[in-house]
């Protein structure tokens, strides 16, 4: 990010209500348009967590972020460029039903359309083609996902530093910082599950999440690093268990185990491979992979893949 620009994130709400697909829009007080929810990055956030937040604060809804829908840039009266990121997001009926949204000063009215309508009377036209983005994932049939994290532990204590079993080695003071800072951008894409190779780093690593979500750490010995190096990791079992499940879930592990890791959820959804899986698994500690697959039908492969780096520090 740099001082030239305004970042900003938001979304695309979406819901099915009696078989027919509605999205979310908004009505602005003070500038009498219709958009869609969003609004800036506070200081410490990543654009993942400011999309979730902004959602819940314009509408009362809180939501879990689905396949990134694009990016809007337009120019502001300070000659500053503005640049908005957009994903799709579900609402679910108890969402919905526990919003206490009431017009307010800022907005006027919220509004489910249809696509046609929205297209219709959204005020800007780089809106409409973050909708028209989101159209395409309605028309190809994969708008509901969930998504496998596949995250890389953080910054641990330097092997030469270290006397004990790898697996033993803990984070170092940076990597507890970056544990600690993953629990949001996590959490935005509404992980339920969390598993991890049983190494301290990686242990230590979710930990925080863990703990925000109410839920245990299932350890897996089969993403470790001591059963990669063996030759005896089954990544296969674990991806083709979470893949059938079809819910979210975090997969923590190492960086030589990570291309196996997505190279078995190419498999198992039936997806072409190639370089983007390279990229997708090429993490650097303390970043993740979200990998975006369809609910419905996951074996029509990937749907999307995105990639999260920790903020320098």
């Amino acid at each position: 990010m740099t001082d030239t620009a305004v970042y900003a994130a938001g979304g695309v709400v979406w819901r099915v209500v009696d078989g027919k697909l509605r999205v979310l829009l908004i009505h602005r007080t003070r500038y009498r348009d219709i958009t869609l929810p969003k609004g800036k990055v506070d200081p410490g956030e990543t654009l993942a967590e400011t999309a979730v937040r902004e959602i819940h604060e314009e509408t009362g809804i809180r939501v879990a972020l689905g396949v990134a829908l694009g990016v809007s840039r337009y120019s502001l009266p300070s000659k500053k460029q503005k640049i908005v990121h957009y994903w799709s997001a579900e609402a679910t009926e108890a969402a919905i039903r526990a919003s206490a949204f009431v017009p307010n000063k800022e907005i006027a009215a919220l509004e489910w359309a249809s696509v046609k309508k929205a297209r219709e009377i959204l005020s800007y036209p780089v809106d409409v083609e973050i909708l028209d983005g989101f159209a395409r994932l309605v028309d190809d049939g994969v708008l509901q996902t969930f998504p496998l994290i596949v995250l890389r532990h953080a910054k641990a204590v330097a092997r030469e530093k270290w006397t004990k079993a790898d697996a033993k080695r803990p984070l170092s003071t940076k990597g507890t910082r970056q544990a600690g800072a993953l629990v949001g951008p996590l959490s935005s894409f509404g992980a339920l599950r969390v598993i991890s190779s049983p190494a301290v780093r990686c242990l230590a690593t979710v930990t925080p999440l863990a703990a925000s979500l109410g839920r245990r750490i299932e350890e897996n010995a089969q993403l470790s690093q001591d059963a990669w190096e063996q030759g005896g990791a089954d990544v296969r079992s674990v991806v083709g268990e979470r893949v059938r499940a079809r819910k979210p879930a975090v997969l923590c592990s190492h960086g030589p185990v990570l291309p196996d890791i997505l190279t078995e959820i190419a498999l198992a959804t039936g997806t072409m491979r190639g370089s983007y899986l390279g990229s997708a698994s090429a993490l650097e500690v303390g970043a993740f992979s979200v990998v975006h697959l369809s609910a419905t039908n996951p074996g029509s492969g990937i749907v999307a893949i995105e990639t999260h780096v920790p903020k320098p520090e």
